[in-house]
């Protein structure tokens, strides 16, 4: 399924859905404090590890119940979806993904998860820590440069996203006065400058909505490649309104952002009063206008500049992390007893453009065995010893062959050399 395919508009409608349902519940346990987070880099996760799932209804188990409710779609659709998005990645959207396991665990499971898995998702052996700080580092553009959870001995599985974007404005943001931001932001005082859209190439309107009355809206598009770009959306509702609500509707109006179209239910600057609004000011002017009514319409937007930087715990049963580590123990065979998942993510957005990256991880855990006392010999061969070549020669069912058990060479080792160079 390709990106401008014919099919790729119904799996963004059926995605949409799904994904604002869940980035709801990711963003209310970070409440209405100053925070950037992916929902789509955990949901992915969740998708992945719906790859591995048994779908068929009659052997559905909890966990698998679990994860459906978490994903919003059924386990082959949510499949679907991260095969799709991760084997075509956005030229923009840097993506990637991991599946780790301990050495000489992880095998010993059907080998049926390893085909379902998105080609591009990594599967190997788990790395130590500066090996997860490096992965982290090396798919976030830099932006992220450490893995979100610390590994330890009790770690068997590990599951990772890894999202990031560095974009530049097709046209940039002229510069304002801060106090252009109006009289009643408190961010008016605490700033000197702020951003202004400029006369052509942003997109700016007031809309009308159900869940808050009238918002603001502002469509920053970035340069585009190979015809792909990307649309950072800003809304703004009154401050009384609660962030979940504000935040809700952005993803409602993210569905259009992309076709560049006018959102549904834009108000008309002639159906509403002159004057100021904690939202807007609204005034008017005579000028020569080629408008076909005589009346045109004219929109700017102030916004500030902002960076965040968030940590998230996904532990939650609604985020869906528990019933990902229940599913990818049972698929692998691993010892799996507990898990953590967590999130970070970083973003900037600027008078030249916007970057930002998340790094979404899983750790599956088992109980360490008891304390107990080790001793290693370290064997030194420091003189002269003897060695014998055997060969082997085993069948199937134990039958061995007349090779089996044979000295090949042997030798005795009394002049040694230096180890090679090469």
């Amino acid at each position: 399924m390709s990106r401008a395919g014919g099919q790729s508009g119904d799996m963004r409608t059926d995605l949409h859905g799904p994904l604002s349902a869940y980035a709801a519940r990711l963003h209310a346990t970070a409440g209405d404090r100053h925070h950037v987070a992916s929902p789509l880099g955990a949901w992915l996760l969740l998708a992945v590890a719906a790859t591995t799932a048994d779908s068929d209804p009659a052997v559905v188990d909890r966990a698998a119940a679990e994860l459906v409710q978490a994903l919003g779609t059924d386990l082959p659709s949510a499949a679907e979806f991260a095969r799709t998005l991760l084997d075509a990645p956005h030229p923009l959207v840097g993506s990637a993904t991991a599946l780790w396991h301990r050495t000489g665990q992880g095998d010993d499971g059907p080998a049926a998860w390893r085909a379902a898995l998105p080609s591009t998702t990594e599967v190997g052996v788990l790395p130590d820590q500066a090996g997860l700080d490096a992965w982290a580092r090396e798919h976030t553009l830099g932006l992220i440069e450490t893995f979100p959870l610390r590994v330890g001995p009790d770690v068997v599985l590990a599951l990772a996203s890894a999202f990031a974007t560095r974009v530049s404005w097709a046209t940039p943001f002229d510069v304002a006065d801060a106090r252009a931001l109006g009289g009643g932001s408190p961010w008016a005082g605490q700033l000197r400058q702020a951003l202004r859209s400029p006369s052509q190439g942003h997109r700016c309107a007031i809309v009308s909505t159900a869940r808050a009355g009238d918002v603001i809206v502002h469509a920053a598009p970035a340069r585009t490649t190979d015809g792909a770009g990307l649309v950072v959306l800003s809304v703004a509702a009154a401050p009384q309104v609660p962030p979940a609500e504000v935040l809700a509707i952005a993803y409602d109006l993210s569905a259009g952002a992309a076709d560049g179209a006018q959102p549904t239910g834009s108000r008309s600057l002639f159906d509403l009063p002159l004057g100021e609004t904690p939202l807007w000011t609204l005034t008017e002017e005579r000028v020569r206008t080629r408008a076909r009514d005589g009346r045109e319409e004219r929109h700017t937007a102030v916004l500030p500049c902002w960076s965040a930087r968030s940590d998230h715990d996904l532990t939650a049963p609604a985020l869906g992390f528990p019933a990902v580590a229940a599913t990818l123990a049972t698929a692998m065979a691993l010892p799996v007893e507990r898990f953590e998942a967590r999130q970070t993510a970083v973003a900037r957005f600027d008078r030249y453009g916007f970057e930002a990256a998340a790094v979404t991880a899983m750790f599956g855990l088992t109980s360490l065995p008891p304390e107990g006392v080790a001793r290693t010999a370290e064997l030194r061969f420091g003189h002269p010893y003897a060695v014998v070549a055997v060969a082997t020669d085993a069948g199937a069912e134990g039958v061995t062959g007349p090779w089996h058990g044979v000295p090949v060479f042997s030798a005795w080792v009394a002049e040694p050399e230096e180890v090679s160079e090469a």
